[in-house]
């Protein structure tokens, strides 16, 4: 609280009691009291009138900077008068009852699109498996019936099933613990998994696929690494060059492993590398190629948070690299030691 205001509030009282004391004063002068005591009286009056002023401002103070000290603790500031005390004046009475009909009607309102956005999960969680069956439909109709063109169109379905994957890991990502198995994985299974999930999408693209030798184990979920690697693979698919080149490596540095995904694709320029995983950045190259969303690689980050990976991309002209970065623990460590 501001004392310079806190003074300028008080200015009508300071004001009343300069007339009250002006009116004493031409009393006590009609009766025939002497200046000096007039004088005296005047002094001991303001004197009082200054100290219940600065001892009301200090009280006050400290009182208003403690409720906004437990609003700033609150991580949900909208609680706050269900945490302070019923106060005892009664025009602060009157806002604290302003604040309990204003925190109901936020509860209600929260409640209210919380059971919406359920609604609508549930709706699209659900759309998404049912579209599902005639995805896979089409899939075998066109193994069934190989030719150049159905071989075009299982590469597109290939691209709506990623879609549809990403729609629904995009519902799921606000509550992934919910959805988590974690265990030992391979890397090369899971890398190998991820291939064969695009590789209608690889031929098509003439994407050349190099791997290491990955024999290291992490404990992870090897479903939602997959769908990361998915994001990636797709990302280097849509920013390749004439002759298209994909390498996964991974190494073991002290107690992490790095797995690194290698493109010679058209990289990303610097001023765009430190924000590619915000959501909805598309960056110069996304803007050059429309279909880009900038939601692929926001996922891949907030999966990463969720399952402790970390996640960093380089690139330096030409090229792109995205690392993940596994924590192994002393149990994983010593068995692979």
């Amino acid at each position: 609280m501001s004392g310079k205001q806190y003074f300028k509030n008080q200015i009508p009282v300071i004001f009343f009691n300069l007339m009250g004391l002006s009116a004493l004063a031409l009393f006590l002068l009609a009766n025939g009291i002497s200046v000096q005591a007039i004088l005296f009286i005047f002094f001991v009056w303001l004197i009082v009138l200054s100290v219940s002023l600065y001892v009301t401002y200090g009280v006050r103070k400290r009182h208003l900077n403690k409720l906004l000290d437990m609003t700033e603790q609150l991580e949900e500031r909208y609680l706050i008068a269900e945490i302070m005390k019923m106060p005892d004046k009664a025009d602060e009475q009157v806002f604290y009852q302003i604040l309990k009909m204003a925190e109901k009607s936020m509860l209600e309102k929260i409640g209210k699109i919380q059971n919406e956005r359920k609604e609508y999960k549930e709706y699209i969680e659900q759309w998404i498996h049912e579209v599902k069956t005639p995805i896979t439909a089409m899939k075998l109709l066109c193994e069934n019936n190989r030719s150049p063109f159905t071989r075009d169109i299982l590469a597109e379905l290939e691209n709506i099933s990623q879609y549809t994957e990403q729609a629904l890991f995009y519902a799921r990502s606000e509550h992934t613990e919910k959805d988590y198995s974690v265990r030992e994985i391979k890397i090369s299974d899971v890398v190998h998994g991820a291939i064969a999930d695009n590789k209608y999408l690889l031929r098509q693209s003439n994407m050349k696929i190099t791997t290491d030798d990955m024999g290291n184990s992490v404990y992870t979920d090897d479903k939602w690494v997959r769908f990361i690697l998915n994001q990636i693979i797709r990302n280097a698919v849509q920013y390749r060059t004439d002759q298209p080149a994909l390498h996964f490596s991974a190494k073991k540095t002290g107690d992490r492993v790095i797995l690194s995904v290698c493109d010679n694709g058209i990289g990303i320029s610097g001023s765009d590398l430190p924000r590619i995983f915000e959501k909805g950045f598309t960056g110069q190259n996304g803007r050059i190629r429309k279909s880009s969303t900038g939601i692929g690689l926001y996922l891949c980050r907030r999966l990463c948070d969720k399952l402790g990976i970390g996640l960093a991309a380089y690139s330096e002209g030409k090229g792109t690299t995205i690392a993940l970065s596994f924590q192994m623990n002393d149990f994983v460590v010593g068995v692979q030691g």
